[in-house]
């Protein structure tokens, strides 16, 4: 979500540039939620890389039958024999004007977390893990050394801001990830969008591009869905397609 190492405090670890497309099918549970699906393709561009092997991944640690937290990924980087503890977020944001401070800005599309209560967490809590004592026997068990291990983050994020920032250039994030808009549910209007097809994603499907999807719906059809999401307090995702060749991404929210 953002190149400049010194924003935050917090090292991006950079995916490897070769597996962009991923070689093979992976399996994955139809009610497997949006982050561990996200844990999914991670682990499998890791090995299909010639650049890192993966070590662990999702180790839990349990203290006296409590769950203190769990370890997403540790890789070995083949090169320089380095140890590097991986956290990873995969996040949709949107983008609301009525902050004042920039950062402050990136909410969640159902505003139940934020940019900066994420980043919170991962320096108050997920990378702290690394150094409680509770943590020692199972880093041994591993065979990881805490003395040779690198914390980063691979902090991966889809971003939609209003339709009329949709050319602006932000400064502090990587504007790569914008991939949409949002709209408020009056701004959906029959005017605007009656003449184009719709679909609404559940979660588990957001990442995927809206061409490869097939059974669209027309603006009325659609509509009905949209109300009983926003009814129910939930942003709804809208894939639009406006011809063969033209697709647009957007959430309707219900705030």
């Amino acid at each position: 979500m953002w190149k400049d190492k010194k924003l935050f405090g917090l090292t991006q670890f950079q995916l490897p540039k070769n597996t962009s497309s991923l070689q093979q099918n992976i399996e994955i549970p139809p009610n497997l939620v949006l982050g561990k699906r996200a844990e999914l393709f991670f682990a499998e561009a890791i090995r299909q890389s010639s650049n890192y092997d993966l070590i662990a991944q999702n180790l839990q640690l349990i203290h006296d039958k409590q769950t203190l937290g769990e370890f997403d990924f540790f890789l070995n980087e083949i090169n320089t024999n380095q140890t590097i503890h991986v956290e990873l977020v995969y996040k949709f944001y949107v983008y609301d004007l009525n902050f004042e401070n920039e950062l402050d800005r990136w909410i969640g599309p159902n505003r139940k977390d934020t940019l900066l209560k994420k980043i919170d967490r991962l320096k108050s809590h997920q990378l702290q893990l690394l150094y409680k004592k509770e943590s020692k026997s199972l880093l041994k068990e591993h065979k990881i050394e805490l003395d040779k291990t690198e914390q980063q983050v691979c902090f991966l994020a889809n971003l939609f801001v209003p339709k009329s920032l949709l050319n602006h250039q932000f400064k502090q994030i990587n504007n790569s990830c914008i991939l949409g808009y949002w709209l408020h549910e009056n701004e959906f209007s029959q005017e605007e969008y009656g003449s184009f097809e719709f679909y609404s994603p559940k979660k588990p499907d957001w990442p995927v591009e809206p061409q490869h999807h097939q059974n669209w719906k027309s603006y009325a059809e659609i509509l009905h869905e949209v109300k009983y999401l926003l009814q129910h307090q939930k942003a709804a995702l809208m894939w639009m397609k406006k011809d063969e060749q033209t697709y647009e991404r957007f959430f309707i929210v219900w705030w």
